[in-house]
C-alpha cells in the first residue's frame, strides 16, 4: 500500500491504494495559499502514516508549485516521495513528436486503461481540460487532443462577459433553455456530449479499429448520459490506478 497524488490544476487527490485497489482520502484546492496548503499536505502524510500501512508516496503532477510542497512536506517528515516521470517511468512507448511534452497524467491513465481494459483505447478524461489519449493495439501511447474543459468554459464566459452570470455546474433540465443559466447548461452539456461523440468517431476512423472508450475526471459522471453514442467504461479512479500500477514496476 502507498499514498497516491493526483495534482491536478483545479484540485489534488489523495488515496491510498493497493494494485488496483483505491480508499479516497482528502481533496485539496490547488490554488489554496502556499502556507495553508502546505499545513494540509503535512497532515494528509501525519493522517495516512497513522492510518494505514504505507511508508511512501508517489506522485502524479501537473502543477511544480504544488509538488515542491510534497517533497518538501515529505523531507520534512522523512517520508520518501517519488514522482512519476522521474523516480518512476510510465512503461509504455510513448510516440509523441516530443515525448517530454506529454502531461504524466495523461501517461498513466493511458496505461491504466491499457493494463485494466486492453487495447486500442481512447481515454476521455473530463477534467480542468478535456483530453482524448490513444492507444494502439500494440499499447503504445500514440498521442491525442485537448480542448477546454466544463468548468473552465463556465467561468470563461462570467469572466469575459459583460452579462452572463457564474452558473453552478449541474444536469440541464431541457435542450431549450428557458433562462439564461439554463441556457448556458444546455450549451455545455448538450454541446460537450456532441463533441465527444464527434471526436470519438474521428479517433476510431484514425485507428482503423473500435477501441474500448474509458471515461474518467470529475465530470465522467455527470457528462456519461450526453454521450450516448457509444459504450463508456467510467472509471473515476484511473489515475490512482495507473500511478500503482507504474509504480509496481519501477
Amino acid at each position: 500500500m502507498q499514498l497516491a497524488i493526483d495534482i491536478g490544476n483545479t484540485t489534488v487527490r489523495c488515496a491510498v491504494i493497493s494494485g488496483s485497489k483505491v480508499i479516497p482520502l482528502d481533496v485539496l484546492e490547488t490554488k489554496t495559499k502556499e502556507g495553508i496548503l502546505f499545513g494540509k499536505i503535512k497532515r494528509v502524510i501525519h493522517k495516512t502514516v497513522k492510518g494505514y500501512s504505507v511508508d511512501e508516496a508517489t506522485v502524479c503532477s501537473v502543477v511544480p508549485r504544488v509538488l515542491a510542497l510534497f517533497k518538501r512536506a515529505g523531507a520534512e517528515l522523512h517520508f520518501p516521495v517519488r514522482v512519476i516521470g522521474k523516480d518512476v517511468a510510465v512503461p509504455m512507448v510513448n510516440k509523441y513528436a516530443d515525448p517530454a511534452q506529454v502531461g504524466q497524467d495523461r501517461l498513466v491513465c493511458a496505461y491504466a486503461a491499457w493494463e485494466l481494459y486492453g487495447a486500442p483505447s481512447v481515454v476521455v478524461d473530463l477534467g480542468t481540460a478535456i483530453t482524448f489519449d490513444v492507444v494502439s493495439s500494440k499499447g503504445e501511447y500514440l498521442g491525442g487532443i485537448i480542448a477546454p474543459g466544463i468548468r473552465l468554459s463556465v467561468e470563461t464566459l462570467f469572466n469575459q462577459t459583460a452579462l452572463l452570470p457564474k452558473v453552478k455546474v449541474a444536469r440541464p433540465k431541457r435542450v431549450i433553455g428557458k433562462s439564461t443559466d439554463e441556457s448556458i447548461l444546455s450549451g455545455i452539456f448538450y454541446g460537450y456530449g456532441e463533441m465527444i461523440n464527434g471526436l470519438i468517431k474521428l479517433l476510431k476512423k484514425q485507428v482503423h479499429a473500435d477501441p474500448v472508450i474509458v471515461v474518467t475526471g470529475g465530470y465522467a459522471e455527470l457528462m456519461k448520459s450526453y454521450i450516448p453514442e457509444h459504450k463508456c467504461i467510467i472509471d473515476k479512479d484511473l489515475v490512482f490506478k495507473g500511478i500503482g500500477f507504474a509504480s509496481s514496476r519501477r
